[in-house]
């Protein structure tokens, strides 16, 4: 089945609110209306407003970088899902390395905060992925595996084709490290026949995954050119508009 391919840009914590404007008026010239290719940006929240109204009509859509899984209440930093939808939000990405890393992540707290995008209308962008040590461990597929089982747990089939997966190889995440295209197949592949064994063969056909370990407009080509590698989930190279459009559009 042809999937569409969906490069997401995921600016992290960068730009400032001048900046961000900047950055998205040169991601929408260069990357405008591309019928062919799925385009998003997930600003940092401050700028998401501002971006929208930037990014308005140019068939860029709109993402947020997290979301909390209540609908409103005392958590203080954080932002929920109407919020995000209020501000032109279309996805959310979810259970990203650093926030595994850094901010007590789990596959449980992964688990409801899709729960909640889904019931609120926004698409869930899950990120899954190994440590360099579990990969040079062997553990790659157990890791994934336990991943996605908690992220989709309890998910009914018609919730789990509104998701899309980034597979994040945790130690090629702003390292200048890239899995070569044929270790990016390999864990994709993986990744397909698990939503097989969960759901069926015409889910895991279905769903778009994204390969997130430094994807740039030197290997893009490369990585997309393989069958089950679905577009990329973008860090340092959506921070600049012409090495973005060099993803979206790779030589």
């Amino acid at each position: 089945m042809s999937r569409k391919i969906f490069i997401a840009g995921n600016w992290k914590m960068n730009t400032t609110l001048e900046e961000a404007v900047d950055l998205a008026k040169s991601v929408v010239q260069e990357c405008k209306n591309r019928g062919d290719v799925e385009v998003a940006v997930c600003p940092p929240y401050v700028s998401l407003s501002a971006v929208a109204q930037v990014i308005k009509g140019s068939g860029v859509k709109l993402g947020a970088q997290d979301v909390h899984w209540e609908v409103s209440g005392a958590f203080t930093g954080k932002v929920s899902v109407a919020m995000l939808k209020s501000v032109g939000c279309e996805y959310v990405i979810i259970g990203h390395s650093e926030q595994r890393q850094y901010f007590g992540e789990t596959d449980e707290t992964v688990n409801k905060k899709v729960k909640a995008a889904l019931a609120g209308g926004l698409k869930p962008i899950i990120c899954v992925g190994e440590l360099l040590s579990e990969r040079e461990n062997g553990f790659t597929e157990k890791v994934v595996e336990k991943q996605i089982v908690g992220a989709y747990k309890d998910l009914s089939k018609e919730d789990a084709l509104k998701t899309v997966i980034a597979y994040e190889p945790v130690w090629a995440i702003g390292t200048g490290k890239t899995a070569t295209p044929e270790q990016a197949e390999e864990v994709h592949l993986f990744i397909r026949k698990e939503l097989e064994k969960l759901y069926d063969s015409d889910l895991s056909s279905k769903i778009i995954i994204q390969y997130g370990g430094s994807m740039n407009p030197k290997n893009a080509k490369e990585l997309l050119a393989k069958e089950n590698v679905d577009g990329g989930l973008i860090g340092g190279a959506s921070l600049k508009g012409d090495q973005f459009k060099g993803v979206v559009i790779p030589q």
